[in-house]
């Protein structure tokens, strides 16, 4: 994120605000520089820069932000946002236009209705064009009245055929968020923060999803996510956590790396 921004979130956290849930100390409070040369010391190929505004009038200009850095950082998938506003459609075309291959939306932070009319044409811009959008849809760590499976839910509905990548496995709404999954063919799962230590302080996984989470990871559903550098723990907990779920080497390899190559349109590794 850009400087001031990522400098106001972790004062967020620190003061362990509405939205967090709990007290979460940040990892990898780190300069920008270290951040990158980590990721790329750890040996990831390719990351996304997710932005999100918490108000109106917010979207064009973190857009910018993103396309001059990844500009200068070409590891970085160049990604975008949007809010719920007059012209929201144009901020879209206008980042598409500008090269943006993934977008973020947080209903949390964002504090809006995905269903909201001026954002109709949005959706339907990012179904045209392919494009993932990644989406804060469930309710944790804390919920609003736009949250969960269903107002979401009412976004696929109308436009069955957009890419969207669910965050935390849609946590807690679990069941409703596989059940959209498996209903639209390019909905996807990312696995960010789950079966770690910290999220089962949050709630349990169900168990009687685990085949399911199977069966959607080998179809190429389910994707690596870590929410880095805003995490508690050390980067390496997430795969450790993953592995553990002992699900076969043919599924890690399907959401850590093939899963998501595809999706971004990344090659094969070196």
């Amino acid at each position: 994120m850009p400087e001031r921004l990522m400098a106001a979130v972790w004062a967020y956290f620190d003061q362990a605000g509405p939205l967090v849930g709990g007290t979460w100390p940040i990892r990898y409070k780190l300069p920008e520089d270290e951040r990158i040369a980590l990721l790329r010391a750890m040996g990831v190929r390719a990351f996304t820069s997710l932005l999100y505004p918490h108000k109106p009038g917010m979207a064009a200009s973190l857009n910018a932000w993103a396309a001059g850095f990844a500009g200068r950082v070409p590891d970085c998938v160049q990604t975008a946002t949007l809010h719920a506003e007059p012209g929201a459609a144009g901020v879209v075309r206008d980042a598409l236009d500008g090269g943006a291959r993934l977008f973020k939306v947080h209903l949390q932070v964002g504090g809006f209705d995905p269903r909201a009319p001026e954002l109709d044409e949005a959706w339907g811009a990012l179904a045209d064009a392919g494009t993932p959008v990644v989406v804060h849809a469930g309710s944790g760590p804390v919920a609003h009245g736009f949250t969960g499976p269903g107002p979401f839910g009412a976004v696929l509905a109308r436009h069955p055929r957009l890419t969207a990548v669910i965050a935390h496995l849609g946590a807690p709404e679990y069941e409703g968020f596989f059940a959209l999954a498996e209903r639209y063919e390019r909905v996807h799962l990312d696995t960010t923060m789950a079966f770690t230590d910290f999220a089962r302080a949050l709630g349990d996984f169900p168990p009687a999803l685990l085949p399911r989470l199977r069966d959607l990871g080998l179809g190429g559903r389910v994707l690596f996510g870590t929410d880095f550098p805003n995490i508690p723990y050390g980067y390496g907990h997430q795969l450790d956590s993953l592995a553990a779920l002992d699900l076969g080497d043919d599924w890690l390899r399907e959401v850590c790396w093939n899963a998501p190559a595809r999706l971004l349109g990344i090659g094969a590794p070196a």
